[in-house]
């Protein structure tokens, strides 16, 4: 199975941030995806924000509050966010954070996704993420940009 290609617009997203920080967001992408696929698992939706950084949240059930794993742009780094994180094993003390569910991997450089159970924990984040009942939902990307999300002004409303 060929993985699915990453959103124009998330790409165009991805060009304001530092190259090396956009391929290694990507380079995330493709190990979530290449994880998802050699499983079993259906292909999972993604939900890309552009807030004060880029997420990127993979999602079983189309639902954004399902979410399993995410990434998210910074300056020097991406981090690799497990949704439920407090709870999967974590023999090599990969994960950061102190938050009652969520943790991340700190990925500063190509060869930190290559790292020691890295794959592991991804592998666990999908074998606990929710599934639809029944039938397999098809794959969608759903992009929200801060234009997208905007409100319109009292003067762009047309009150009649």
């Amino acid at each position: 199975m060929r993985l699915r290609p990453p959103d124009p617009v998330y790409l165009n997203l991805l060009e304001r941030c530092p190259p090396a920080i956009a391929q290694l967001a990507l380079a995330a992408r493709r190990v979530i995806l290449e994880e998802t696929h050699a499983g079993g698992n259906p292909q999972p939706g993604e939900f890309i924000y552009e807030v004060y950084t880029i997420a990127d949240h993979f999602s079983f059930t189309g639902r954004p509050g399902d979410s399993f794993l995410f990434t998210t742009t910074h300056a020097a780094w991406v981090n690799l966010g497990f949704s439920f994180g407090a709870f999967l094993p974590d023999p090599n003390g990969l994960l950061r954070g102190a938050g009652k569910r969520i943790r991340h991997i700190r990925i500063a450089q190509p060869s930190d996704l290559s790292a020691p159970g890295v794959r592991d924990l991804i592998r666990a984040a999908i074998a606990r993420a929710e599934r639809p009942e029944g039938k397999a939902i098809r794959p969608r990307t759903v992009v929200h940009t801060k234009q997208s999300a905007a409100k319109p002004s009292r003067a762009q409303i047309d009150i009649a």
